[in-house]
């Protein structure tokens, strides 16, 4: 079925009638060996998923009906992200979906809006994320990459870090420093370029586990159309905060430690630790931790449903569920004992469990979407007012 005769007004549906067709068409359509991967899947691997979600019409369900979106209201929205999130759908390179896209809608010229929406909706442009810098931790504003004028362009230089699958992206969007006299948070903006530009180098970093999910990128003396700017020379970290602030109540969903609650509980059963009281103390302070989460994510999302912007206070969910996530994750480790080092599944006497996958997707969880000393901060100045 086109995109074109999924047109509806999804927002006249009952909630959990909602609910129930996402469900379905999740259950009918998702390829099964994708579900909770063990890693971020690169482009090859979710691309055919991805199209066929744009080819339902659902492949961004936050946008305007006017633009190719879904047009969901905030409790559509939860529900479908929930509904993803249940069925272990794999997350795709979606910057362009999720910040992208509404960046251009809410502050990109017609032209921008003209020439990027279509082509994000048809799967031609893949975007990645140009924020994070070396030796800047969490830290955007001491950004250090520079966009000097030249004519009708911008000549960029300089070095972003853990790039979530650079190596796919056709596009990045780039904070650059274009104004190095003015104050750390201001002579800033925020700039579309393209991947094939020549200058660009792009380094992938290998994890741990031997994944390449994040990269290095290299811009050397870069040209970029002015008219490539988004928003007010100047002013793009407005425009950075408002993207972040929305992308840390999903990073605060409870199903990343629900899912590792369940696989600590199902590890616990087959090493026969169910009845040992000292694991029993853990596993218990450790679900009410997480059905603690819960509540508390129930609590912000109550909020987005009503329409209300997220403030500052949003940063508390971030580091709880990240934190939890982490304890989980050792908690599993250690449970596992001589073979809580070895990668891939371990056997066991009633069948195998995988140990340092979840160890593994822990470790970044606390740092990424700024990290949780810097969240830590933010609930410290701007929630408690308490001095710097």
């Amino acid at each position: 079925m086109s995109a074109s005769s999924m047109v509806r007004d999804w927002n006249t549906m009952d909630t959990e009638a909602f609910r129930t067709e996402v469900r379905a068409f999740f259950q009918q359509h998702y390829p099964e060996h994708l579900r909770y991967p063990k890693r971020r899947l690169r482009w090859d691997e979710i691309r055919p998923w991805t199209l066929k979600l744009a080819a339902h019409g659902w492949l961004a369900p936050s946008w305007p009906a006017r633009y190719g979106g879904m047009g969901l209201a905030p409790d559509k929205l939860i529900a479908f992200i929930e509904e993803q999130e249940r069925h272990g759908v794999a997350r795709a390179p979606d910057m362009g979906i999720t910040m992208v896209g509404p960046l251009l809608i809410q502050h990109g010229t017609d032209a921008q809006r003209a020439h990027h929406l279509p082509r994000i909706l048809a799967c031609q442009d893949i975007w990645c994320q140009g924020y994070s810098e070396p030796n800047s931790g969490s830290d955007l504003a001491s950004l250090r990459t520079e966009a000097v004028p030249d004519g009708d362009d911008f000549i960029v230089t300089g070095q972003k870090i853990w790039t979530t699958l650079a190596q796919d992206a056709t596009h990045i969007f780039l904070l650059v420093r274009t104004d190095k006299a003015a104050k750390k948070q201001e002579g800033i903006s925020f700039l579309l370029a393209h991947m094939k530009s020549p200058g660009i180098t792009v380094r992938p970093i290998r994890n741990i586990a031997g994944a390449e999910d994040f990269c290095e990128v290299f811009l050397d003396k870069v040209r970029v159309p002015r008219a490539n700017i988004v928003g007010e020379l100047n002013k793009g970290w407005t425009i950075a905060k408002a993207l972040l602030g929305f992308e840390r109540i999903f990073l605060g969903s409870p199903k990343q430690s629900q899912y590792a609650l369940s696989r600590v509980e199902e590890a616990a059963a087959a090493l026969g630790l169910l009845d040992d009281p000292v694991f029993s103390d853990r596993f218990t302070q450790l679900a009410l931790d997480v059905a603690d989460l819960g509540t508390l994510y129930a609590r912000f999302v109550e909020q987005v449903k009503r329409g209300e912007a997220l403030g500052p206070e949003v940063s508390m969910l971030k580091i709880f569920a990240t934190e939890t996530y982490s304890r989980l994750a050792n908690l599993l480790v250690e449970i596992a004992g001589a073979s809580g080092s070895t990668p891939g599944d371990v056997p066991t006497d009633s069948g195998t469990i995988d140990v340092l996958t979840t160890f593994y997707n822990a470790r970044p969880a606390t740092i990424y979407g700024g990290s949780n000393e810097v969240q830590r901060n933010i609930l410290a100045g701007a929630v408690l007012q308490l001095p710097s």
